[in-house]
């Protein structure tokens, strides 16, 4: 079994619970208000931006060329593409850079990239590359889900954030990410691979917490699915 065979059978209850978040079905069939989604885009682009963070660890532990380079692209692919939708939409929002700057980082987003960091930061590119995993994998499964259930009829305004992560540019990046894990826990210990077990199910646990967050707009803690 490949490392990423392992991870996915570990991750997927909790990913596809994300499927049943009125956050996500509201984007889905096009009833989530838009200040809601407001909320969610400036806390996601903090998110990016510690996120970002990570893929930067990713480069100072590289011992190969390649890796510094793959690691060097995920982070301008972050900043440059996927954060650029968010953008568009704050800015048809009217939500103006010094707002988003001046907007706190909610608590659940704080923790959430604090622990990615922290993981990143006392471990090696197993921990990186699966510290990130569970944003990018199930918002793949997110995309996938919504395109498939509303068979291409979404709502105009959240076409374009369900198109980008149902996108074959979109899986091609995931795919990069899982080729990322598969090649760096190959051959792992299972002590290791049962560290790295831990911080994918907390990170996708966050994932959890940080729909949850958006949709109530604070820093609630609802509990998550077990």
């Amino acid at each position: 079994m490949k490392p990423s065979d392992r991870f996915y059978a570990k991750a997927i209850h909790l990913w596809e619970s994300y499927l049943d978040h009125p956050f996500v079905k509201g984007i889905g069939d096009g009833t989530l208000s838009h200040e809601r989604f407001r909320y969610y885009l400036i806390q996601d682009h903090k998110y990016l931006m510690q996120y970002a963070k990570v893929f930067a660890l990713g480069v100072v532990k590289s011992s190969s060329e390649d890796d510094m380079r793959l690691f060097a692209d995920l982070i301008a692919a972050t900043l440059d593409t996927e954060n650029a939708v968010h953008r568009t939409y704050l800015a048809e929002l009217g939500v103006a850079d010094d707002a988003i700057q001046r907007a706190p980082m909610a608590l659940n987003n704080k923790s959430y990239t604090d622990y990615m960091i922290a993981q990143a930061a006392k471990g090696g590119l197993p921990e990186i590359a699966v510290a990130v995993l569970a944003c990018s994998w199930s918002y793949k499964i997110i995309g996938d889900h919504l395109s498939v259930e509303r068979d291409g009829r979404h709502d105009p305004f959240y076409h374009r954030w369900i198109a980008m992560y149902s996108s074959e540019e979109y899986r091609d990046a995931n795919d990069v990410m899982i080729e990322l894990v598969d090649r760096h826990c190959a051959d792992l210990p299972e002590e290791h691979l049962a560290r790295l077990d831990e911080i994918l199910l907390d990170c996708s646990r966050y994932e959890y917490q940080f729909w949850d967050m958006a949709w109530s707009q604070g820093e609630t803690y609802t509990p998550y699915p077990t």
